[in-house]
């Protein structure tokens, strides 16, 4: 049986009661606006988004927004907007009990394994789950 998720928002550190995520009008200094391209990992998250929330109905947006907002603030500020969505995608998937993180973690592990094997580089073979995960 799926357990329902604890909602556990942290606040900012000086952010004057303002969740992690609630970033509006603080400084980070400029954006970029320039128009780039999306790396091949980038256009996949995005098309793993649409399929497993819109076409099979695996979870919805809103859940993808409460593990993204759940993230603490060092986790929040220190990864990319697609890095967010494909955590958020993985920790749901854990969640929903479509997969488990033990087959997460073994599924990495080949992954890194084969391109290891093809002269690819890898940061690493496992995941730094964070505590950001059912396990």
């Amino acid at each position: 049986m799926t357990q329902s998720p604890t909602r556990k928002t942290f606040l900012r550190d000086g952010g004057d009661g303002r969740a992690v995520h609630d970033v509006g009008g603080l400084d980070f200094g400029p954006i970029d606006r320039h128009e780039h391209d999306l790396a091949l990992w980038e256009k996949r998250t995005d098309a793993m988004l649409i399929l497993l929330a819109s076409k099979k109905d695996v979870f919805k947006i809103d859940a993808m927004r409460r593990v993204i907002e759940d993230y603490g603030q060092q986790e929040y500020d220190r990864t990319t907007y697609y890095e967010k969505w494909i955590r958020a995608i993985r920790n749901l998937l854990v969640e929903q009990e479509v997969i488990s993180a033990d087959e997460v973690d073994r599924r990495v592990q080949e992954v890194a394994a084969q391109h290891r094997k093809a002269g690819r580089e890898v940061a690493s073979d496992s995941i730094d789950w964070n505590g950001s995960a059912p396990r």
